[in-house]
């Protein structure tokens, strides 16, 4: 078949053009790739995160103040380009973080609950179980240690402890007049405090990954008598529930819900959320899909860690996938509390599919929050926060070695406040301390990386981006801002101390020394505070 010459051409124009065009992307795609904006790993990483706390301390209201951050940290990224602002916020920030599977496992785990939460409310569980409570729990002391006592034993995972702990004890709580604010402080406070010293929990899991060419697990046990701040948080709850101490806006909460008002301020989201009991509601209709969420949970993130391909229980545990694990537990735990109420006649199948939507519609703030602060994190990333905190933590490591622990404390605190991750500052700064003590001193090893595990947690409950801070205000459905204003108090009077007792296991490197000597200063400390709000 005879081609012309001008079609030739015109084929290899075409070529020649198609091959510039590919070319062209491919170039653009390795530009935007490595694109590194001028104020990458530096300190400026850390203003949008500031920015957004500060307003949302100032102005109590959340949302604006974690966009206005956002939009920060995009303005940084992009130099100052309208165009690049937009489209790193939009699509590698919000659009990114939606699009990511693990946040979407954590997501479809939130809205299950609430479906939950609501099926169990409408069924009367929820109010039959208060009702049973109420015979036994006589005061708010008692409300408030039981509160601590659940949250104790739901070990697991610190999400599914803030939503469980929440719609389990909120009915009681709320009998006994004990603000939201407080239950949110009770339940963030066993949150991530119980999880953090929890061999057989997602946040272990986490931290063993983290700890690259040595045995994870021993490690994170070893660390358990030195991870100051999550046990000197515990003992200090205990003790101001015991001694009936309040203090900072946490009293005023306190004494405006002995009134009868449970709230305080305008912000009461879940007030108007009012479900009418079920009469046949039983206490059976709240612990049975309670037990049911817990084991199907543990089932689902051993599954996802290899249990049923033949790994022991432990390490399936260590290397589960918590996201995927919790959204499969919760999914089958739903569909066993259906079948349950439906066999039970308690709510019609009408009924249970009223409650999914309205479920969902309960954890709608949780999720906006949570969306705005995993983008605010992204714009963080994007700025270089973690090679910035990495490169002042090398530089300063060597010198201060017995100090170190104490400076590791006050980083992860710092970090984990700004990000709202904790998760994110074990991965930065662990390897670093593996790095620096690995060949030297085994001991400083542990009581650093202890350190690290304790600051994060640390800087977790003071920060108003954290995920588990969040999830402990929709647990108690509190408005977000209250918890947050009412618990830094308590956090950072437990982080002095914590910060203090660093420095004191940083030379005497014995738990045995420095743990009671903490114990010792957190009693008296609560006894003074006592004292002065007398």
């Amino acid at each position: 078949m005879h081609i012309s010459k001008r079609k030739v051409w015109s084929i290899l124009c075409s070529v020649l053009m198609l091959t510039v065009i590919c070319s062209l992307t491919v170039f653009a795609a390795e530009t935007e790739k490595s694109y590194e904006p001028a104020m990458y790993a530096t300190v400026w990483a850390l203003i949008p995160p500031l920015i957004a706390i500060g307003l949302a301390l100032i102005t109590k209201e959340v949302y604006s103040s974690l966009f206005v951050g956002i939009l920060v940290g995009g303005v940084f990224w992009s130099g100052f380009n309208f165009e690049k602002t937009v489209t790193h916020v939009i699509q590698d920030g919000i659009i990114g973080v939606l699009s990511d599977s693990y946040n979407v496992g954590i997501l479809v785990f939130l809205v299950i609950l609430g479906a939950m939460v609501c099926l169990m409310n409408t069924a009367g569980g929820s109010a039959a179980f208060g009702q049973w409570a109420s015979t036994r729990i006589k005061s708010r002391v008692g409300a408030q240690l039981a509160t601590i006592v659940l949250g104790v034993l739901i070990f697991i995972d610190d999400y599914f402890n803030c939503l469980t702990v929440g719609s389990v004890m909120r009915p009681v709580t709320d009998k006994h007049k004990i603000s939201r604010a407080k239950l949110a402080y009770l339940i963030d406070a066993t949150a991530a405090p119980i999880c953090i010293i929890a061999p057989i929990s997602s946040w272990a899991a986490a931290v063993t990954g983290f700890v690259k060419g040595e045995d994870g697990l021993a490690i994170f046990i070893k660390a358990i008598p030195y991870n100051f701040y999550a046990l000197l948080t515990i003992v200090m709850m205990v003790a101001m529930v015991v001694m009936k101490i309040e203090f900072g806006p946490m009293k005023t909460h306190e004494k405006n819900a002995a009134k009868g008002d449970l709230f305080t301020t305008a912000g009461r989201p879940y007030e108007s959320e009012t479900t009418q009991p079920n009469t046949k509601g039983s206490v059976m209709d709240l612990l049975i899909p309670i037990v049911a969420l817990i084991v199907c949970c543990v089932i689902g993130m051993i599954y996802t860690g290899g249990f049923f391909e033949g790994k022991s229980f432990v390490s399936a545990f260590s290397d589960s996938d918590a996201s995927v694990g919790l959204a499969i537990g919760s999914f089958f735990g739903l569909i066993i509390t259906i079948i349950i109420y439906m066999v039970r006649r308690v709510l019609s199948f009408k009924d249970c599919m009223a409650c999914l939507p309205e479920g969902f519609k309960a954890m709608v703030p949780a999720i906006m929050i949570l969306t705005l602060a995993w983008s605010l994190k992204a714009m963080t990333d994007s700025l270089g926060a973690a090679p910035f905190v990495e490169a002042v933590m090398k530089s300063s490591a060597r010198g201060l070695m017995n100090f170190l622990p104490a400076i590791i404390f006050l980083v992860g605190c710092g970090l984990a406040f700004a990000s709202g991750t904790s998760w994110g500052t074990f991965g930065i700064l662990i390897p670093i301390v593996v790095a620096v003590f690995e060949k030297s001193n085994p001991t400083l090893l542990i009581i650093s990386i202890s350190a690290c595990m304790a600051g994060a947690v640390c800087g977790d409950h003071c920060s108003p981006i954290s995920d588990t801070t969040i999830m402990a205000s929709a647990g108690a459905q509190c408005d977000h801002v209250n918890h947050v204003s009412t618990q830094l108090p308590y956090a950072i009077v437990c982080a002095v101390i914590s910060f203090i007792t660093y420095i004191i296991a940083g030379f005497v490197q014995s738990a045995w020394v420095s743990l009671p000597i903490g114990i010792v200063l957190m009693l008296g400390t609560v006894v003074i505070i006592k004292k002065m709000e007398k």
